[in-house]
């Protein structure tokens, strides 16, 4: 306890102080190459979990991976037999799984008008099909080895505020809320618990073009939120390691919303975001 561990955090090197709260224990990361998985599975390994990354491309990986001592693997959760695999490959290198987190995620923005079966089916692949997959197989192997475990999804805030155009993502995402409500009942008695966050719009690899590219939207935003201004992929490792591990040993078939207390209020209007350019590029010009 209280011994330091430095650790590779993004492109530079962080010192985390090290508490050994998942000392002994497997984690799984679905997704734990990049953004919020990237987080998590750098802090999951500082706390000393034994840590598997599965994502679809092998170099980003392996990459991650190996920066933290991790297993990485190939894993679309797409396909049931490869979320089988992810399970075995975890079990065969380190043993039981303790711990398992999906932020696997795709969304393209797109009204209802203009939702196509292709679009609409693409990403409920990923964000409901692949993410019940996961909740399924993960379950069973945690209920089976009688240590019991934790599962944590990635929600969203839109599944608690509506937004235009996201009614296929927002949609999957509020359905996988109600479906970690469900497996908590279900694999509770085994003893392995069901949680899920729900981020704000937080800046990683997927929605660094709207930081970059959008401003007065990132404000009208910051405006929206009672804390005024963004969340870190930090902030969302952080609520994992806390539902994850010891300290949310007694919580399970919850959302936790991480997000400044903007799921309290609305997100913005068209009008909103208007406003808030307007005023920005005053504030950019005045120095």
């Amino acid at each position: 306890m209280g011994l330091q561990s430095s650790r590779c955090v993004g492109r530079g090197v962080r010192t985390l102080a090290r508490m050994g709260k998942l000392d002994g224990k497997t984690a799984v990361i679905v997704g734990g190459h990049s953004g919020f998985g990237e987080a998590i599975s750098r802090l999951f390994a500082a706390e000393g979990a034994n840590v598997v990354i599965g994502a679809r491309r092998a170099d980003v990986v392996n990459a991650v991976a190996s920066s933290i001592g991790a297993v990485g693997t190939v894993c679309d959760i797409t396909d049931d037999e490869q979320v089988q695999a992810l399970v075995r490959t975890a079990t065969e290198a380190y043993g039981n799984i303790h711990i398992a987190v999906n932020c696997a995620g795709h969304e393209q923005s797109t009204p209802i008008a203009d939702l196509t079966p292709e679009r609409l089916a693409s990403m409920h692949a990923v964000q409901i099909t692949g993410a019940m997959y996961c909740m399924r197989h993960f379950g069973n192997s945690m209920a089976e080895h009688g240590e019991g475990g934790a599962f944590l999804s990635m929600s969203s805030l839109t599944a608690q505020n509506p937004a235009r155009g996201l009614a296929a993502y927002a949609s999957a995402k509020a359905g996988v809320e109600y479906a970690t409500k469900i497996a908590a009942v279900e694999y509770g008695p085994k003893g392995v618990r069901f949680n899920t966050v729900a981020p704000s719009l937080i800046e990683t690899p997927m929605t660094e073009k709207t930081f970059r590219e959008r401003p007065a939207a990132i404000a009208a935003l910051n405006e929206m939120t009672p804390l005024g201004h963004p969340g870190s992929v930090e902030d969302i490792a952080n609520a994992a390691l806390f539902l994850c591990g010891p300290d949310g040993k007694y919580i399970t078939g919850q959302t936790l919303c991480v997000d400044g207390g903007a799921s309290l209020l609305m997100l913005p209007l068209p009008h909103m975001y208007v406003d808030a350019g307007r005023r920005w590029q005053e504030q950019q010009a005045a120095g």
